[in-house]
């Protein structure tokens, strides 16, 4: 209906507004390559969005991580129940206008639009103004394009195929739609879905494509985070994995990890590196990762704020961690920004927390002459457990990655203002409720500043990809390739890793089959399989796990160990016949004649 109005009106108004001749007028909706771009600088222009398209607000930039791929994974537990496709998320129950799912459809497919006007661009600028020493530049240029448009589709097939591709079938299940250039009318932008087969055959192309163009290249200064062909050759391997074609991944993955020059990240820099350390942008484990840039001041709201070259994301509002109250009380507790998320208690549970839930008494160092505050409250954490967390800490008998992950009441501290020290405390809504855990996030979230005051905008990167992930990945192709062996050996240099061990030699921490114990309490799911928990525990918040989910098809069990959330009212609705997949938005329904839903929907 849109487009019938609109060409009619455009018309009346041209003929009444000007007396041009219409059919010297230009049409505004159609990209023009006639004489742009004509230079190299043009063409990185245009190249630039492809990027910054991952910082929308309805992908990296905001709602994708926080609202949906948490919310689904239960990852965290939800505080606010007043969004009806949040709490969807929560359910794993969505509908066809479910906001997150539609906006995550949207930008995706803005971001291959992106790549295909960048591809376009160059093809042109090659065929009428570039030099012969312009082309090593336009090969790099097509090479990040295509790095970026097989992400892009790596996302939007993971998420609303209708199901992955198996060793045993699926090839001819529904993918998703594929534009390989920019529609040049209204009726080459209606395409039915193509086969899953045809989708990741398309992705591994454009990653190979990609690998090839930018083969060798080193980017330094103000360039380094841009993708390399080690990028493309970890996301090939990662779609192999994705696809089960286990030698391609294995022989592609081992090229990533013995030929890369990336290895993991230490410990001392590892228990850090996601919350704004610079120091560690772009570091040797990292393959591809989100620059982000804190520069929104004052209320500015980050993404939403009025500066033209923003760059900044603003997940943390969510995520963002407790502190103890002003006046010493959970009661009173305050968020560090809007404080709508804390960490699901299973999680806790699941990282190895075997130490039970805290009692307040009353705090011996109490100074009665002096009004309580947060340095000087009544009530504290039992000094007796407190201790006794401490040492699990010291002698690793809970899992590191929880505390690299999180942020313990009344152990781990805060800095609401940027400069004092204040303790981190249960949220408000958990107060008196000592049957409770009540983490907050620590990855990806603003412990040292209030986010919702002084900026508010992130203030670190986020790894898209990064070696800890090729490692696992290579462990599960081993595995499916009857190499127990090494399958073993690459969770442990993961695991040893994250236990601050040298990773290429035994360690106390190590597993001795696929098979073994895991760090996982009362966990059916995960408690005896490694190769799943150290996914899980590795790649915390970072936004892989619901992948993982649905390509091994634990979605069941996993909603009945996490049973409910915050914002729901009653058990998770889980439905294996539906839930493993997004709806396809019913506004494409709306408007491409020639697509199907996705079934159950």
């Amino acid at each position: 209906m849109f487009k019938k109005l609109y060409i009619p009106l455009l018309a009346i108004a041209l003929f009444i507004g000007c007396k041009k001749d219409l059919l010297n007028a230009s049409d505004p909706s159609v990209y023009s390559n006639s004489n742009y771009p004509a230079t190299i600088n043009d063409l990185q222009s245009i190249l630039v969005p492809c990027y910054s398209n991952l910082r929308d607000q309805n992908l990296f930039g905001f709602h994708f991580l926080p609202k949906a791929l948490s919310n689904a994974t239960h990852t965290a537990n939800s505080a606010y129940g007043g969004d009806q496709s949040w709490n969807e998320m929560a359910n794993t129950n969505l509908t066809s206008t479910n906001q997150y799912s539609t906006e995550a459809y949207t930008s995706l497919y803005t971001g291959i639009k992106n790549c295909n006007v960048t591809l376009a661009g160059a093809d042109s600028f090659a065929a009428k103004y570039a030099k012969a020493e312009d082309k090593q530049n336009i090969d790099y240029i097509r090479g990040q394009a295509y790095f970026l448009r097989a992400y892009y589709y790596f996302q939007l097939e993971s998420l609303f195929g209708e199901s992955y591709i198996t060793a045993t079938g699926g090839t001819d299940k529904m993918g998703v739609p594929i534009y390989d250039g920019v529609p040049k009318d209204l009726a080459s932008t209606q395409i039915a879905r193509s086969s899953a087969r045809a989708v990741w055959d398309f992705i591994a192309n454009d990653l190979k494509q990609a690998a090839t163009l930018l083969k060798g290249k080193v980017w330094t200064g103000v360039d380094v985070g841009r993708v390399t062909e080690w990028s493309a050759k970890g996301l090939l391997g990662k779609s192999y994995v994705f696809t089960q074609d286990w030698q391609n991944a294995r022989t592609t993955l081992l090229d990533v990890i013995q030929n890369s020059g990336k290895t993991l990240m230490p410990f001392s820099k590892y228990q850090d590196a996601f919350n704004g350390n610079s120091a560690n942008e772009f570091n040797e484990e990292s393959l591809f990762e989100l620059n982000v840039d804190p520069d929104a001041k004052g209320n500015d709201y980050g993404i939403y704020g009025g500066k033209a070259a923003n760059a900044t994301t603003i997940n943390g509002l969510i995520w963002s961690p407790w502190a103890l109250g002003n006046d010493g009380t959970e009661g009173a507790a305050s968020s560090l920004g809007y404080g709508n998320e804390i960490v699901h208690d299973q999680n806790v549970l699941r990282f190895g927390f075997n130490i039970g839930t805290y009692n307040l008494v009353n705090n011996p160092n109490f100074d009665a002459s002096k009004s309580p505050s947060f340095n000087n409250p009544k009530q504290v954490m039992d000094p007796v457990y407190k201790q006794k967390a401490i040492q699990a800490r010291a002698n690793k008998t809970i899992d590191p990655r929880l505390f690299v992950n999180a942020l313990q009441p009344w152990v781990d501290v805060v800095k609401p203002d940027g400069l004092t020290v204040y303790p981190a405390s249960k949220p408000n809504f958990y107060a008196g409720k000592p049957e409770t855990y009540g983490f907050s996030f620590k990855k990806y979230a603003p412990t040292q500043y209030n986010e919702n005051n002084n900026g508010p905008a992130d203030a670190w990167n986020y790894y898209l990809l990064r070696m800890a992930d090729v490692y696992l990945l290579y462990a599960e192709a081993c595995k499916n390739t009857g190499d127990i062996t090494n399958a073993v050996e690459y969770l442990n240099k993961v695991k040893r890793r994250a236990y601050d061990y040298p990773i290429n030699s035994a360690s106390p921490v190590d597993y001795l089959s696929l098979n073994d114990k895991t760090s996982a309490i009362n966990d059916p799911v995960l408690g005896n399989n490694p190769l799943y928990y150290e996914r899980w525990a590795e790649l915390f918040n970072e936004g892989h796990w619901w992948y993982d989910v649905c390509r091994w098809k634990i979605g069941k069990s996993e909603a009945t160990y996490f049973g409910t959330a915050l914002n729901l009212n009653g058990p998770i609705q889980w439905d294996d016949s539906k839930s493993y997949t997004w709806p396809i938005p019913l506004a494409e329904i709306n408007s491409n004649s020639k697509i199907k839903q996705n079934p159950g929907y």
